[in-house]
């Protein structure tokens, strides 16, 4: 596996690839790697495909209150964890490359972005479309995946793509639990084994509201009871809200694809978790 840190010397090796005649995949990362990052890069090992991985942890997705240099980062490890699972490149960006003196655009995509997430953490969505815009610009990928754990973040790329007509393919990967249902997150590190074994709460609470909002009980209700599931484990609720799955609008009609969204805060970590209706 090729550790790449400039751009130009990313280009080169893409080239050569393309020599190839390879496809490229990439898996945008921030590092701090797990089973959940290693299910996305073995979801791009295609036939005839070269797997690039980025890990930059990008700091115009935090906002004004949540601490960046708090991050976990596990540099070795992560290289490691890539070279074992048969990445073909990383590419690991210096904040200098990212964000040059005098960067001065932003990328915004309305709608999608405006409410859940959104709403929490402001700004926190333009950071993520800027970041992954230069990723596709500098690593030209005829695929890239993404974890469905960052549901809202899924789908502000896919309307990035279809706006701004990138002829990438994206793609979701199912989200990666422990045995216990908890979903995978690089922030779970920070839970103590108190916190840990409430926070299983998250993912029950969410199968209950969806099975009862699937076998046609108000979902209302069902959602109220989650929150108060959440509330009662000790959890500080951000969100729990059915949408559209498509538009992340309010998601009523049973006709359509809709998920089961929530965040909630439990001691200083936050984690978000997603179900589809089924």
């Amino acid at each position: 596996m090729q550790t790449i840190r400039q751009t130009e010397s990313l280009r080169e090796a893409v080239a050569a690839f393309r020599a190839e005649g390879a496809r490229i995949a990439l898996v945008p990362t921030m590092g701090a790697l797990h089973a959940g990052h290693m299910a996305l890069v073995e979801a791009a090992k295609r036939p005839g495909t070269r797997v690039v991985a980025s890990i930059f942890v990008n700091p115009k997705q935090f906002g004004a209150n949540e601490d960046l240099s708090r991050y976990p980062r596990k540099e070795t490890a992560d290289t490691r964890m890539l070279k074992d699972a048969g990445c073909d490149l990383l590419w690991m960006p210096p904040v200098e490359i990212m964000y040059p003196e005098g960067f001065a655009t932003n990328i915004s995509v309305a709608g999608v972005s405006d409410g859940l997430d959104g709403a929490a953490r402001p700004g926190h969505f333009d950071g993520v479309a800027t970041v992954v815009t230069k990723l596709f610009n500098q690593v030209r990928p005829d695929t890239a995946y993404f974890g469905e754990k960052d549901f809202q973040q899924l789908a502000v790329i896919r309307r990035m793509i279809i706006d701004l007509d990138l002829d990438i393919e994206i793609v979701g990967v199912p989200t990666q639990r422990e045995d216990d249902g908890l979903a995978l997150s690089s922030r779970n590190i920070y839970l103590d084994d108190d916190q840990r074994a409430r926070a299983v709460t998250l993912p029950r609470a969410l199968g209950v509201a969806a099975k009862a909002i699937g076998r046609g009980d108000d979902a209302e209700a069902a959602l109220e009871t989650a929150r108060e599931s959440l509330r009662t484990a000790g959890f500080e609720v951000d969100y729990v809200e059915l949408v559209d799955a498509e538009t992340l609008t309010p998601g009523h009609d049973p006709d359509r694809p809709r998920r089961l969204l929530a965040a909630a805060r439990i001691g200083t970590t936050r984690l978000i978790d997603n179900l589809a209706i089924e």
